[in-house]
């Protein structure tokens, strides 16, 4: 597994978590420019084994809330994870020894990197989905777990803040932080789901961050050799490839701080068509209107050379593209978390037919 993150480590990073990102957690470009400045600065962010992580630690999971659509233009200020840190620890009473990542899909997959940075603490290689999901009650920190995500902080990029210190669910958690995120522009940082470093080993999907690393640096001598690259990916995930085409048309709206859409792949070898819906993050697939794969298992774009990810903001017609589908890890398909991440939690009235075989959450060999 990874021990630090380095400048070099970043593209890798950025790519595999892209990917792992199913389309949604942040463009990890912008992601990316703002962990090397960062980098630059102060050195190289520790990274923690999550199973090494003493019972008694505090640790609070960082990222952005918002729209996908939004980050691409509205920058950040660049010190909001780091000042809902220091407004959740005033508010609770004490410090944070580390902090986990709330999701390893793009350029959220960087914010506790960042956040660890400014803070002068450590980031624990663990995150709480494997992938990316669009709302904070779709944690596996937070599905059989004590721990809650309010109280949490939020912090925009003017001097806009604030704390929820309570809520009497996870979805009503989700339900305000929604909405202070839309009146803070659709962008914002925030800082919750407190939790202690023994609920993070129980609950946690760990090594993801070495995940993105390896699958990052697989694409990248993949693209060098001049390799199938999109074969590189599923093979890395246990996963297949599901499709190849060209994008042919895409319908997406920013919408109650979400990016909410669909796209129609057309097949390059034949009239067959690949419809995929999202909110964020690609969650439900169909084949000539047949559904193939549903949330909570992966559902990747990447482009059809390079096996770059392609997320739901930069969809544009005319990309020639691979879709691969991943198996998720197993703390997503349990009944309690079907219920908050399966087909149903977003609308679909269709069951939930995992993918076989599956690496998200195994430690990585040494």
């Amino acid at each position: 597994m990874l021990r630090e993150v380095t400048l070099e480590d970043i593209r890798p990073i950025g790519i595999g978590a892209g990917i792992l990102g199913t389309g949604g957690g942040g463009n990890p470009y912008l992601g990316g420019l703002h962990l090397a400045s960062v980098i630059r600065d102060k050195g190289p962010q520790p990274l923690v084994d999550p199973l090494q992580l003493a019972d008694e630690a505090l640790v609070c999971v960082a990222g952005n809330i918002g729209a996908p659509t939004v980050s691409i233009e509205k920058l950040p200020e660049g010190t909001e994870m780091l000042r809902a840190l220091r407004l959740l620890e005033a508010h609770i009473g004490r410090r944070f020894d580390a902090i986990a990542i709330a999701e390893i899909g793009g350029a959220n997959s960087m914010q506790p990197l960042i956040c660890g940075l400014q803070a002068g603490i450590p980031t624990v290689d663990s995150d709480s989905m494997g992938r990316a999901f669009p709302e904070i009650q779709m944690s596996s920190f937070l599905f059989d777990s004590a721990a809650t995500a309010a109280p949490l902080a939020m912090v925009d990029a003017a001097d806009n803040a604030a704390v929820i210190p309570a809520a009497v669910n996870d979805l009503w958690a989700e339900k305000m932080a929604r909405n202070i995120a839309v009146s803070m522009g659709a962008r914002a940082g925030l800082v919750g789901t407190i939790m202690t470093g023994a609920q993070l080993k129980a609950s946690g999907v760990h090594y993801t961050m070495s995940l993105a690393h390896h699958l990052g640096s697989k694409v990248i001598a993949a693209q060098r050799q001049k390799n199938d690259v999109p074969q590189v990916v599923a093979d890395v995930l246990d996963g297949q490839v599901l499709f190849h085409g060209k994008i042919g048309d895409v319908h997406r709206r920013t919408t109650a701080g979400f990016a909410r859409g669909s796209v129609r792949i057309d097949s390059f070898a034949n009239a067959d068509q690949l419809a995929i819906e999202f909110q964020n993050e690609l969650l439900i697939a169909r084949v000539n209107g047949a559904v193939a794969v549903t949330t909570p298992d992966l559902i990747c774009i990447v482009t059809a050379e390079e096996g770059e990810p392609v997320t739901t903001e930069l969809l544009r017609y005319g990309t020639r593209v691979a879709v691969i589908a991943v198996p998720a890890p197993p703390q997503l398909k349990s009944e309690t978390a079907l219920e908050v991440v399966g087909p149903g939690a977003f609308g679909y009235d269709v069951a939930f037919r995992p993918l076989p075989g599956g690496v998200i959450g195994l430690r990585p060999a040494e």
